[in-house]
């Protein structure tokens, strides 16, 4: 009897990491059914920043040139103390994962401004289909697939849906990480903050810094976000409660501190939140996954939290919708978690390590380890807020670290083809599996076993070639930029292994079988 499936993936709560979600799937060709509880987006900025991984994503659907148009660059990270110390600086280099090394390594965004972006490039999928005022109140699944149970908040109707997996991304509350029995495990920081939001009316010196003013009583979080907006973060002192900040009046004397006046903003909104860092003791129950907050919270510092959940959806996104089409075996999806949960677990402490920074509460050698440069590397040293991003486990083969290509994300210069077209690496090569040669023909190097592993996976095979040689062959790129074959030079290989999220699985100085799940 076939087993009858409204839809290939259930995804539950439709923010950010619900959004990338669907637009990841629906962009590979999986039909999906998104709930969101609420009939329109959240209006507070939440999130600050994204970076060039994200972008990269964004890229990867197809929507990269669309979200830049609502966001703006970000021109560094400074930590100051209120008389005027700088205490700590980061610089942002170009982007190595952007065009001709001229992209921003990272953005300033409005999360408002950017999300309603982000629903209008899905609402141009096909296979998409969004419920909102939809409450998930139910969830079951058996060896076939998923049944969700939702209720319509304003007619207060109860619908089924089956799908074949489900994706719960409804936030740190999440109904169906209590509904699973995943237990959360970490804490919450006491301390209550209060962020507000501000129209600025007139341009201030520095204002297009982030700057953190450092201060063990009252640390500020003061940043610039596009489209005009200006935040501050602030914390209540002892015995200060929500009801002192009721009114503008009343918050009004937070911004004078800072040397604000109503000539220079107007207040739009505040809120008031608290710092958590925890997480579920599972990521995976049968066929529904955790994504973003409803696996992992962490505090803001970073600008990581919800960027975290964007990178989780499309790391699960590709490989579900290839187990769909049935290009990749089912325990592929193991390696989600696997290959997620360390880097959100780096993220999260680098927030919690930055938050004493900011708090004062930094040793002197705590700060220096933050920005030491090791000696005698072979990847060039970036402090590890701005650092490229490596995958340390998961499906990658051979030994990692300083002198290792494994693990690594390609750096996406502008590369050309045999008949001279000119792009970025990721829309020229496309993103599936590649094997790359540093002018040679990757397929030499492959045993017939290795290769009929690759050709299983649809891997292509391309040769790299320097912009001062022929091409030999119609599949060959050109070094434009003369970024990659220096890349390959640095770490003493000929060949990788790159998989369809630009990390690389394997090289030829480790080997170059295919990884085993």
């Amino acid at each position: 009897m076939t087993q009858h499936h409204d839809a290939d993936v259930a995804i539950i709560g439709y923010g950010p990491t619900g959004l990338i979600g669907a637009l990841t799937l629906a962009a590979k060709g999986a039909s999906v059914i998104a709930f969101e509880r609420d009939t329109d987006i959240y209006s507070r900025a939440r999130a600050v920043t994204i970076n060039d991984w994200t972008m990269r994503i964004l890229q990867e659907l197809g929507i990269d040139e669309r979200i830049e148009k609502v966001i703006e660059p970000q021109r560094a990270l400074r930590w100051v103390t209120y008389d005027g110390q700088e205490v700590m600086r980061v610089e942002h280099p170009p982007s190595s994962l952007g065009t001709r090394n001229t992209k921003p390594r990272f953005y300033n965004i409005y999360q408002p401004t950017m999300e309603a972006e982000l629903r209008r490039c899905a609402d141009e999928l096909d296979g998409l289909e969004v419920r909102f005022g939809a409450e998930v109140i139910g969830i079951e699944q058996d060896a076939d697939g998923v049944t969700v149970t939702s209720r319509d908040r304003e007619t207060g109707e109860e619908t089924t849906t089956r799908a074949r997996y489900a994706i719960a991304a409804d936030g740190g509350s999440s109904p169906v990480r209590k509904a699973l029995g995943i237990e959360m495990h970490g804490d919450t920081v006491p301390t209550q903050w209060i962020v507000i939001d501000c129209h600025a009316k007139r341009w201030w010196p520095d204002r297009d810094f982030l700057t953190f003013w450092t201060d063990g009583e009252r640390p500020v979080v003061d940043i610039a976000l596009s489209a005009g907006n200006h935040r501050w973060e602030i914390p209540l002192k002892a015995g200060e409660t929500e009801a002192d900040f009721a009114t503008e009046e009343q918050v009004w004397p937070l911004l004078e501190a800072m040397g604000k006046t109503r000539e220079d903003v107007d207040i739009h909104q505040w809120a008031f939140y608290r710092h958590h860092v925890r997480s579920a003791d599972r990521w995976r129950e049968g066929r529904v996954f955790l994504a973003g907050d409803a696996a992992h919270l962490m505090p803001p510092w970073a600008g990581a939290g919800m960027q975290s959940g964007m990178r989780d959806v499309h790391n699960l996104g590709w490989k579900l919708a290839r187990v769909l089409r049935g290009e990749l075996p089912e325990a592929w999806l193991d390696t989600y978690e696997v290959e997620r949960r360390p880097n959100v677990e780096f993220f999260t402490g680098l927030a919690v390590g930055l938050g004493r920074v900011i708090k004062q509460e930094a040793t002197p050698e705590e700060m220096a380890a933050m920005n030491a440069v090791p000696e005698n590397t072979v990847t060039p040293f970036e402090p590890p807020l701005i650092a490229p991003p490596v995958l340390d486990a998961g499906w990658i083969a051979g030994e990692q670290g300083d002198g290792s290509v494994i693990g690594r994300m390609l750096p996406q210069p502008v590369v050309g083809d045999a008949v001279g077209t000119m792009a970025r690496f990721d829309d020229l090569v496309g993103h599936d599996f590649v094997l790359l040669g540093a002018d040679v023909d990757p397929t030499t190097l492959l045993s017939d076993e290795e290769r009929a592993a690759w050709d299983a996976l649809g891997a292509s095979y391309r040769a790299v070639r320097p912009k001062t040689s022929f091409t030999q062959g119609p599949d060959d790129l050109v070094d434009l930029d003369e970024v990659l074959l220096p890349w390959f030079a640095r770490y003493g290989v000929q060949v990788v292994a790159v998989r369809p999220d630009k990390f690389v699985a394997a090289a030829d100085k480790t080997g170059l079988g295919v990884p085993t799940l």
